[in-house]
């Protein structure tokens, strides 16, 4: 079974039960396929994400995708019928353009990739994007619901029953989500299960012994929002200090009430108990829940409506045996059992909450009975390999039909590195490249960044749609800030270099090569060709980290220095090389680059080409000899890897 999921925004480091789903599909064999339609809002990564096999596929620019949709409509993949049907019953506000438009781009990506039929968590943007794919590529979907994404975020009840009768099934992750989605869409009813979301015990080791702090630690994580009752917390807090009670809180997390919060705890003199620590990762945080004494959230619900449904880190501090303090909202009390596991009050009822916190505070007995309660619950209902199988069940019941091949990947394929695109000074790349396909010579462009101030020629355009795109920055940070001991070596390794690029050009070509690396793997490259010397630093550092075979052609004006580029140069098979002196040194496998002087007119370059001695409008043998070349490197290396 080849399974996609797709997402409005991955990684969410407040959505560790996506991750852990994942994990534990792929630890049962399923193949995965995982697209985001926008990259991470923060560079900040968990540690378990790094084992994930399957890359992350992000949606192109919207400015590439707009040249998509016009491909779309001329080819008739476009889905117009059903936009126009979705402006008109849901208002533009829904944005039924733009999801087609994103829909195009993993209709395509799902369909190349073999995926039989794809996921999605929330029922929001995502979810209707998902309508449009289906549309597009007929692969079917299903979906997670899980409180507040239907409740408030997708904002429209019709547009969540069309959802659901369009999706094979709808996991709801709670009785109580599953009863408020049959309610709303009563003639899905039928195909709507509860599954609940798991967590992997792997990290939360046993034997888990109580805390024995002088001064009891609270502690509460969530994303700083209304319905998670942290001014409600806070304002406990002030109670238990006017009662003379001795401890202190910490609270996990950032969001657009942390100033708010700030100047209500500095309002009650509580700085020295309550501190607000922001995001954290995974493995932080895990290590709070272990030195915590009580674990402690206050959901409510907002003005808005939205509450806090099923809070993952009330099973994660569960699993760590610690007691939970937490109201009767929701889904809450499908996890925490009031006077066994923990203590449940009413939402917003602050006295009740402080009276709660006093109880375990002032009995470390009681805490550590129901901290091992909380733990064998978790072991019994809520570890992953328990909640995930009947996800499984559902995917596998829903995928009946023979599972479409993965379209191969052509072997041997040739990754070409385009540093910015469009650039001025590669005026021939798309020439290029279109030469490179009639010569049926497998080529996978990458475009490491998208120059959005450009204006887009017809013919640039054209060749959009065979591009492949790098992610945002704030992915490429990310992967280099998850990697720090690789990028220690990598920066290690440049500083003892004699000759190096400056650190600007290096610091960026190394976070590009971080991501790639995992693409080529995906692609099956053998061989990267570098389209400048800029990107000729990218190559060299996948060379290094892939053992791909590299090539470069060096523009006539580089930014790189020309020791620099000499010492490279003997890393490459060959290459292509505008500097005749620079080509005098080096063997038969580089030649002189034509290709540089094809934007320059043809009596002009005929003129040129008698004076230096070597014809430059003659491009069919040298894109002919230059396609050779490629191929010969890239199978050398193909070869070689499988020794």
């Amino acid at each position: 079974m080849r399974l996609g999921y797709l997402y409005s925004r991955y990684p969410v480091i407040s959505q560790t039960f996506c991750d852990a789903e994942m994990l534990a599909l792929e630890r049962l064999g399923v193949d995965l396929e995982i697209g985001s339609i926008y990259p991470p809002l923060t560079s900040l990564r968990h540690e378990h994400i790094s084992r994930l096999r399957a890359p992350v596929h992000y949606a192109p620019p919207q400015k590439i995708l707009r040249i998509w949709q016009k491909t779309a409509e001329t080819t008739g993949r476009w889905p117009g019928e059903l936009v126009s049907r979705h402006e008109q019953k849901y208002g533009r506000q829904m944005k039924a353009e733009q999801r087609a438009r994103n829909a195009l781009y993993f209709a395509d990506l799902f369909t190349h990739s073999g995926v039989d039929h794809f996921h999605v968590h929330f029922a929001n943007r995502a979810a209707h994007t998902a309508i449009f794919l289906k549309e597009i590529s007929g692969i079917p979907f299903s979906v997670t619901a899980h409180g507040q994404d239907f409740m408030k975020d997708l904002g429209n009840d019709d547009l969540l029953r069309e959802i659901c009768a369009a999706a094979e099934f709808v996991a709801a992750e709670t009785d109580y989500s599953r009863e408020l989605l049959c309610r709303r869409c009563p003639d899905s009813a039928p195909k709507i299960y509860r599954v609940y979301n798991g967590i992997d015990l792997e990290s939360f080791p046993v034997p888990l012994l109580p805390t024995t702090n002088s001064k009891p630690r609270i502690l509460s994580v969530g994303r700083l929002v209304a319905f998670k009752g942290f001014e409600q917390l806070i304002d406990a807090c002030a109670e238990l200090t006017r009662r003379g009670i001795d401890f202190t809180c910490q609270i996990i997390g950032d969001g657009p009430l942390h100033d708010d919060l700030q100047k209500k705890i500095d309002m009650l003199n509580l700085s020295p108990r309550v501190n607000l620590l922001g995001s954290l990762s995974q493995e932080t945080v895990l290590e709070k829940l272990r030195s915590a004494d009580i674990f402690a959230l206050a959901s409510v619900t907002d003005r808005q409506g939205a509450n806090d449904v099923f809070p993952t880190v009330i099973i994660e501090a569960m699993a760590a045996a610690r007691p939970v303090v937490s109201t009767r909202l929701a889904g809450i009390p499908e996890s925490v059992i009031h006077g066994e596991t923990g203590l449940l009050v009413s939402p917003g009822d602050t006295s009740a909450l402080s009276q709660a916190l006093e109880q375990l505070i002032r009995n470390p007995e009681l805490r550590a009975r129901y901290g091992c309660a909380g733990r064998a619950r978790i072991e019994l209902h809520f570890r992953i390999e328990q909640t995930v199988a009947p996800l499984l069940q559902l995917l596998k019941k829903a995928s009946l039909a023979p599972p479409k091949p993965k379209s191969p990947f052509a072997v041997d394929q040739i990754a070409y590195l385009i540093d910015r695109w469009p650039d001025k000074d590669l005026g021939v790349i798309e020439l290029e490249l279109e030469e490179m396909g009639r010569r049926n010579i497998s080529v996978v462009p990458f475009v490491c960044e998208l120059d959005s101030t450009v204006r887009l020629t017809r013919s640039v355009e054209r060749m959009a749609a065979q591009l492949e795109f790098l992610p945002d920055a704030m992915v490429m940070e990310a992967e280099w800030r998850a990697n720090p001991a690789l990028a220690q070596k990598l920066e290690e390794e440049r500083a003892q270099q004699e000759h190096r690029p400056s650190s600007a050009i290096f610091l960026r070509q190394a976070r590009f090569a971080l991501v790639l690396r995992r693409l080529l793997a995906d692609r099956k490259v053998s061989h990267v060709h570098a389209t400048s010397s800029r990107a000729l630093v990218c190559a060299l550092i996948l060379q290094e980290l892939s053992g791909v075979t590299v090539s470069a052609t060096i523009e006539p004006r580089p930014e790189l220095p020309q020791n620099w580029i000499e010492s490279a140069l003997h890393r490459c098979e060959g290459g292509r090389l505008s500097d005749r002196k620079l080509l005098r040194k080096r063997s038969s496998s580089f030649l002189f680059d034509k290709a540089g002087f094809r934007s320059t007119p043809r009596k002009v370059a005929g003129l040129l080409g008698k004076k230096i001695g070597i014809g430059l409008t003659t491009g069919a043998s040298f894109w002919q000899e230059w396609s050779e070349l490629l191929v010969r490197w890239s199978r050398e290396q193909s070869s070689q890897n499988k020794k």
